[in-house]
């Protein structure tokens, strides 16, 4: 992978994450939709480095410092590390014309990271099978990795214009 490849795909998927979270507020603010609590992320990963990695609920585990900047920076590390992963996948052809359709399918395939490390080990359970709703909980976990893909997209049409 080149340098410039590696650029880009920092810049993308810094860009599709952003998007992400620009989409969940509006959902937030249209529908009343909670988006993620990324210091529960954080929390969760202050435990991981301590040796504990699943949780009965990561609320009701003990705080650790920093936890929502730990949250919030390894949420954009993930989106960075997923669009060099893509990049990695679809190659330069892609970067040079972006096309939306790989985009969105990479992003739908990476909702397995939450439903098959993240939602586990933070005392949810496999795809949030121990939600409340946990078909709500797999709809909305799509939708913000649909976001993604399609912020993958938005921002790599963006990066390629500036080079």
């Amino acid at each position: 992978m080149t340098t410039e490849i590696f650029f880009s795909a920092v810049l993308i998927g810094i860009g599709a994450t952003a998007f992400m979270d620009v989409v969940a507020l509006f959902q937030k603010l249209i529908f009343s939709q909670q988006s993620l609590n990324y210091a529960m992320v954080g929390r969760w990963l202050g435990h991981v480095v301590q040796g504990q990695i699943v949780h009965r609920h990561i609320m009701a585990s003990d705080p650790v410092p920093a936890e929502r900047l730990l949250g919030w920076s390894a949420h954009y590390l993930t989106g960075v590390v997923f669009a060099l992963g893509f990049l990695a996948v679809v190659g330069r052809g892609w970067l040079e014309a972006p096309s939306l359709l790989p985009a969105i399918a990479f992003g739908i395939l990476t909702v397995l990271a939450p439903f098959l490390i993240l939602q586990p080990g933070m005392g949810v359970g496999l795809a949030a099978r121990l939600t409340p709703d946990p078909q709500a909980a797999r709809l909305k976990s799509v939708f913000a990795h649909f976001s993604f893909g399609t912020g993958l997209w938005v921002a790599a049409n963006c990066v390629s214009i500036s080079f």
